[in-house]
């Protein structure tokens, strides 16, 4: 009897070991799926048709302020349109694929506007139409450069391409407005600023106060011209100079590649101008907000809103609340 019980005891402790052992391996199999499933999911492609929105919108203000019987017979219209429209062909629809740039200091939207320009060539047909919305002050040179780059794949492959500037276009904002072949700003908006600059602390003469050294070593005579601790020199400042010199016909002649009747010796001094001054300027085509010209567009387009979002880590997240509050200040004390 005693062995017999030692024997289901033992039998019954294996069937729980075994029992465990395949739980936790389903865990494990659940946790692999899941995990690839969200990372599968962590990047997508957020298409918002505007035109529907709108009429969404509309709809909503003519339910509130017609009698009853006008809005079911103005909705039941509405839906004839809308099989009307459904039954046209596909290839004869035309699009306006919108696109907002909310730029900063180091561009930071760049990444997800590469996706969004290339998703959008596979896909273009003739007829399309795209419409930035920009909103950019400027910022470090080779990102916002290859902001420029990206839209001025846009134009190369033949596709209209219109620029809204409803707040500001400056410097490295500009330099992504002018690739446009329209470009259109609202009465407000703060345009032009083609310049360049640098600007650094130094602190060499309060290190050399309480006794601090600081080294620098290079290969390379100009490997760095001005540095923040150590001691600058004249020459040092006169090579920096040069470069910013040599940046600055780099966007000049940028700017006179994509709008060619401008007069560069009198808009590329850094200044910026509003609204109409700049249309007079030729820095902008026309006085127009990106709101008239989607209401002006939708009569006989399509209007896609195109986003891309790539999900972050918590930690990647508040890097980048970090850095966009420390571009923000930056961004305003520069103003």
């Amino acid at each position: 009897m005693t062995l017999l019980l030692e024997s289901l005891f033992d039998y019954g402790l294996f069937l729980a070991k075994t029992l465990t052992l395949l739980a936790g391996l389903v865990v494990l199999v659940l946790i692999v799926f899941r995990a690839r499933q969200s990372g599968e999911q962590r990047e997508h492609l957020e298409i918002t048709d505007l035109k529907d929105r709108y009429r969404t919108l509309t709809f909503a203000i003519k339910e509130f302020s017609l009698p009853a019987k006008e809005y079911k017979a103005l909705v039941k219209a509405e839906r004839k349109r809308e099989k009307a429209r459904e039954k046209a062909s596909e290839d004869q629809t035309k699009r306006l694929f919108v696109i907002e740039f909310n730029g900063d200091i180091r561009a930071s939207e760049v990444g997800a506007l590469r996706v969004l320009v290339t998703a959008l060539l596979m896909e273009a047909r003739d007829g399309d139409q795209v419409l930035v919305r920009l909103d950019n002050a400027g910022g470090m040179v080779s990102e916002h450069g290859l902001a420029a780059s990206q839209l001025a794949r846009i134009r190369a492959k033949g596709i209209p391409l219109t620029i809204a500037v409803d707040k500001v276009a400056a410097s490295g904002g500009y330099l992504m407005a002018c690739v446009a072949n329209k470009i259109i700003a609202a009465p407000f908006a703060v345009i032009g600023s083609i310049g360049v600059l640098a600007e650094l602390p130094n602190f060499h003469r309060l290190l050399d106060r309480y006794g601090v050294d600081f080294e620098l070593h290079t290969a390379g005579e100009y490997k760095r011209t001005l540095t923040v601790f150590g001691e600058n020199t004249d020459e040092g400042r006169e090579k920096l100079r040069e470069q910013l010199e040599e940046t600055h016909h780099l966007f000049k002649s940028f700017v006179a590649e994509n709008r060619p009747n401008l007069d560069l010796e009198r808009v590329a001094t850094g200044e910026y101008w509003h609204g109409q001054r700049a249309v007079d300027l030729g820095l902008v085509d026309e006085i127009q907000t990106s709101d008239d010209f989607l209401l002006s567009a939708s009569q006989d387009m399509e209007l896609l809103k195109l986003k891309y979002r790539a999900h972050k880590k918590p930690i990647e997240r508040l890097i980048s609340s970090v850095r966009s509050a420390v571009d923000q200040a930056l961004t305003v004390w520069r103003r």
